[in-house]
């Protein structure tokens, strides 16, 4: 069975085996023992704050294979409010029409103007699935469960939440964009840039352009990439898209992947969410439709697993789900529909 749970520092060596596997531009699963080891402390500080308004918490979770003795074999994380001291940087398109009567040209030229956000929206992120395990919806659990955790606490995250995809980068680390722009101004190649960026973003501020760049001067390989996801990216792309996030006019700065964004109140699993007590636990298998269920308290884990909705409308678990997610009868649990057709499969 696959669990997701906050990350502990005995986590370490796992996400480090991840990180090994990640390829290039997974900026927040840097392959680097400290920074990772400051992710973690990071994040155990921020599950114990509860804090009651965004300020900036960094949230990690890990998914073990609790039948291979807690292996990790996934992570994704939450921030509940981008910026600060450390802003969020993007560049976004804007399109101006310029005319001429003489020639009988008009035309829409396309810009991009650098976004530096001090007071920025919730942002999540450092998705990765172990190849291996990347069958049967574990990557759509992996990605989901965070808006589980979002719903059950949603005043400690800002109302807009937002994605930066991955853009177009090769086995090597070479990005036609950042070639085009960014190492122009910064003198290093991506992979340096990128690794950077997760240490301090003061050079971003210190060497980026502040002027907007005309996307018809730059080479016709690196307009044809803004906007563009890697391959690798597009499920986790469509999940989000399934729950409700659109492709908005911004794009990453160093590789022009795109930012996508809704609001918090508006995700499919947030909205469509309820919280169950937990009434019985049953022995034998229940023929119910699959839930993604989270155990909402201090506690936190969640899985994917059957539920029935009682007529009293608390809910009945198979002891096997109950026991991982450490609850019994009484306990709450939140759960939502695996997609979007969770409605007419008879849950919420």
């Amino acid at each position: 069975m696959l669990i997701i749970r906050p990350v502990r520092p005995t986590d370490l060596e796992g996400l480090l085996g991840l990180a090994a596997l990640t390829g290039f531009g997974l900026t927040t699963l840097p392959r680097d023992r400290d920074l990772l080891a400051e992710r973690i402390d990071e994040s155990e500080h921020s599950f114990s704050r509860m804090a009651q308004r965004p300020r900036g918490e960094s949230y990690l979770f890990v998914m073990v294979d609790a039948a291979c003795g807690q292996r990790v074999v996934g992570t994704c994380g939450i921030t509940s409010k981008v910026g600060g001291f450390e802003p969020f940087y993007a560049y976004r398109i804007h399109g101006t029409t310029i005319a001429s009567e003489m020639l009988n040209v008009c035309k829409e030229i396309q810009t991009l103007t650098l976004v530096e956000e001090h007071s920025g929206p919730c942002e999540i992120g450092s998705l990765f699935l172990h190849p291996d395990y990347r069958r049967d919806g574990n990557g759509r659990l992996l990605s989901l469960a965070r808006f589980l955790f979002m719903a059950e606490h949603r005043p400690r995250f800002e109302t807009q939440v937002i994605a930066e995809m991955r853009g177009v980068i090769d086995d090597q680390g070479r990005s036609d964009f950042w070639d085009a722009v960014g190492k122009h101004f910064f003198e290093i190649d991506f992979p340096k840039a990128d690794y950077l960026s997760m240490v301090n973003k003061k050079f971003i501020a210190d060497l980026m352009p502040r002027h907007p760049l005309y996307v018809p001067l730059l080479p016709l390989a690196a307009q044809a990439v803004i906007g563009q996801v890697h391959p690798d990216t597009r499920p986790a792309l469509k999940v989000l898209e399934s729950e409700g996030f659109e492709v908005t006019d911004m794009v990453d700065i160093f590789e022009a992947g795109p930012v996508v964004s809704v609001q918090r109140d508006e995700i499919r699993t947030i909205r469509e969410s309820r919280r169950v007590v937990v009434a019985e636990i049953a022995d034998e298998p229940l023929r119910s439709p699959l839930a993604h269920i989270l155990n909402p308290g201090a506690d936190f884990r969640a899985l994917r697993g059957a539920l029935d909705v009682l007529a009293s409308g608390a809910a009945r678990l198979e002891r096997a789900t109950a026991e991982a997610l450490h609850v019994t009868v009484g306990d709450p649990v939140r759960f939502a529909g695996t997609h979007g057709q969770a409605r007419e499969k008879g849950l919420p």
